[in-house]
């Protein structure tokens, strides 16, 4: 009987579970509607607003170039390595301290590399290395551009003030609540424009060109980071739903294996009994 007690709270005890990673998957999935809208309006106007700069750029000449646009000889390297404040979220973190740490070890393996962390996981994974020299992770508990847009005026002024020479936001692209894509994304130096043919621009500026550019890049860098800070929430929730869903399903297999078990170990032990029964009652007769 006590092979039945233990297994009857296993029982208990997986069906509790299964009932709070159902309610998770459930709170992650209304809040990943709001955040795939939210990254689905933004992505146009992002993606048209750096168009319009690269077009702008390409047609400056070199002397006049933005002080953002600035390539040097990389000798410092910040990684901004965008996690979540929470777990439970299947590989959603782990994947994104596991292309940081590819950065460091292989692609800037000759560089002084620093990380800034957004999200606790990315500080709790690279404080004990000394290499997170800002941690960010309050901005993901209330996301909105006036805030990312303090974390972008300081990766600007890290940039222009020779702290860090190139800067890479290391985050995940949200595709589909099941997919999410690794971004290992340079934020700057600005990349210059690759173009086959020359870009005819028959527009009238006012103010100058040049002085349009400057205005429009500290604007187009902070809509990037705040993007990619969207990208990364959605991929979030999208991860979690999905982690929840497969661990709600484990959750029911397990407990109907183990009905099963509990039923074919309380048959077992009814049968016993019954032979017992028997056995008394022949040896009475007898």
């Amino acid at each position: 009987m006590a092979n039945l007690k233990e297994i009857r709270n296993r029982i208990t005890s997986v069906s509790s579970t299964m009932q709070i990673t159902s309610a998770m998957k459930m709170v992650s999935a209304a809040k990943l509607k709001k955040a795939q809208d939210a990254i689905t309006a933004m992505r146009p106007y992002a993606d048209k607003l750096t168009e319009l700069l690269q077009n702008l750029s390409a047609t400056l000449d070199e002397n006049s170039g933005s002080k953002f646009a600035e390539q040097r000889e990389v000798k410092k390297v910040l990684l901004v390595s965008i996690t979540s404040n929470r777990g439970l979220a299947g590989a959603f973190n782990s994947n994104i301290i596991k292309e940081t740490n590819h950065l460091i070890t292989s692609v800037y393996a000759d560089q002084e590399v620093s990380v800034l962390a957004i999200g606790k996981k990315a500080n709790d994974a690279f404080k004990k290395s000394n290499r997170v020299i800002a941690n960010k992770s309050e901005v993901l508990d209330d996301l909105t551009f006036d805030n990312v847009a303090e974390i972008a005026q300081f990766l600007m002024d890290s940039f222009t003030q020779n702290q860090a020479d190139k800067i890479v936001l290391v985050y995940n692209k949200f595709k589909n609540a099941a997919t999410q894509e690794i971004m290992a994304e340079q934020f700057l130096p600005i990349v210059p424009m690759e173009k086959d043919e020359e870009v005819e621009l028959d527009y009238i500026f006012e103010p100058s060109k040049a002085e349009i550019v400057e205005q429009l890049i500290p604007k187009s860098l902070k809509t990037q980071l705040y993007k990619a800070l969207r990208d990364s929430f959605a991929s979030e929730h999208g991860a979690r739903m999905t982690a929840m869903h497969k661990a709600t399903d484990n959750a029911t297999e397990l407990r109907d294996q183990l009905k099963l078990t509990y039923n074919k170990a309380r048959q077992a032990s009814i049968t016993n009994e019954i032979l017992e029964i028997v056995g008394g009652a022949e040896a009475l007769n007898n």
